[in-house]
């Protein structure tokens, strides 16, 4: 399981005091007004940051990390994710998954068939639609219901589902 979990990407700075603009890739934004601390994650280098201000703006969290205190010092961390230690992850429901988890999960049907590799989740309004790369169809979308998806084993890494008319 993945042990730094994503929360946010900085999408680019806001004023010239050293604050950023945050889409949040959480399904809670105001936990951000909680988190002391966030791992900045460069591409080649994790760097951990300590939180000094949170506000809200629209759909972003404007954030100020200590020891940022100029435009110059944050542009170039644009585009980077914000990541968070699984032990300060939000605590999951029953039935609840983090994505990070489930990604390259094998997918068999209730008939105990190869479905595939969950390549990706799409996060709707009504319910999520899990993204599966079949071996002959390609990518086939699969909606999580509990119609379709019957078993999510995070810790064997494989996820069984039921194939309803039409779907492939």
């Amino acid at each position: 399981m993945e042990q730094l979990l994503q929360v946010g990407v900085i999408t680019q700075t806001h004023g010239v005091r050293g604050e950023v603009k945050v889409f949040p890739t959480t399904d809670d934004a105001a936990r951000f007004k909680k988190l002391k601390h966030v791992m900045l994650d460069t591409g080649k280098e994790t760097l951990p940051l300590e939180i000094e201000s949170v506000k809200f703006f629209k759909q972003f969290v404007i954030l100020k990390f200590k020891g940022f205190d100029n435009i110059n010092d944050i542009e170039r961390y644009k585009r980077c994710p914000l990541l968070v230690e699984r032990e300060n992850a939000v605590p999951l429901e029953e039935g609840e998954y983090f994505i990070a988890d489930m990604i390259g999960m094998k997918v068999i049907t209730d008939e105990g068939e190869n479905f595939g590799i969950l390549k990706d989740v799409m996060e709707t309004g009504a319910n999520d639609v899990y993204m599966i790369e079949h071996p002959s169809e390609g990518e086939v979308l699969v909606p999580a219901i509990k119609e379709c998806i019957l078993d999510v084993d995070i810790e064997n890494r494989q996820m069984k589902i039921h194939v309803m008319n039409g779907l492939i």
